[in-house]
C-alpha cells in the first residue's frame, strides 16, 4: 500500500513539474538598460506589444532589474532570445563581434540611421547595414509612458526563430 502511494505521489508530482514551464513563446525578448530595467515595465509592454502582435507568434518579455554584464553574456549566449534591448553602449560594444542580423529587409535603414553600422564578419569586407533599432522616442515605448532613451533593440544571429523575430522587431519600429 505504501509503495503505491508513494508511485502514486511521484506521478502526481511529475505532472506537476511538467506543467511548470508551460509552452514556450515563439520570440523571446530580453531588456536591460544601464541601470536594469523594472519587471512591471516589462509586463507593461509586454501587454501592449502581445495587442499589437496578436495571437502568432507568442511574445514574452523577460528583464533584469539590476545591469550585470554576466548576466548579458549569458542571455546572448543561451540563444533563447528572439530580440534583446540593450543599452546603446552594450549595443555598440557587441557590434565588434559581429552577431547581429541585419534588417534591411524588414525596415528600411533610412528610418533609422543612427542604427546603421559597419560591421566587419570574419573573412569578408565591412559592410554598413541596419542591425539596431534606437527607442528614443519610440512610439510602442512612448504609448506605455516610457521614454527609451539610450536603449537599442536588435536580433541576434543565434536567435531561434529569425522570421518571427523580425516580425516582432518591425511591430517595436512602427514610428
Amino acid at each position: 500500500m505504501k509503495v503505491k502511494w508513494l508511485l502514486v505521489m511521484m506521478m502526481g508530482l511529475m505532472v506537476i513539474l511538467t506543467g511548470c514551464g508551460g509552452p514556450k513563446p515563439d520570440v523571446s525578448i530580453f531588456i536591460m538598460g544601464s541601470n536594469g530595467f523594472p519587471s512591471e515595465a516589462g509586463d507593461k509592454l509586454e501587454s501592449s506589444l502581445k495587442s499589437k502582435v496578436g495571437e502568432v507568434p507568442t511574445v514574452k518579455i523577460n528583464t533584469s532589474p539590476i545591469f550585470s554584464m554576466e548576466k548579458m553574456i549569458v542571455e546572448l549566449a543561451a540563444g533563447g532570445n528572439g530580440i534583446f534591448i540593450l543599452a546603446e553602449d552594450q549595443f555598440k560594444s557587441l557590434s565588434n563581434q559581429a552577431g547581429f542580423v541585419s534588417l534591411d529587409d524588414t525596415i528600411n535603414p533610412e528610418d533609422y540611421p543612427d542604427g546603421v553600422i559597419q560591421i566587419a564578419e570574419e573573412g569578408k569586407p565591412a559592410e554598413k547595414h541596419l542591425y539596431g533599432i534606437p527607442l528614443a522616442g519610440n512610439k510602442w515605448m512612448k504609448e506605455q509612458g516610457f521614454e527609451g532613451k539610450g536603449l537599442v533593440a536588435f536580433i541576434p544571429q543565434n536567435a531561434p526563430k529569425l522570421n518571427e523575430s523580425k516580425q516582432v522587431l518591425k511591430v517595436i519600429a512602427q514610428k
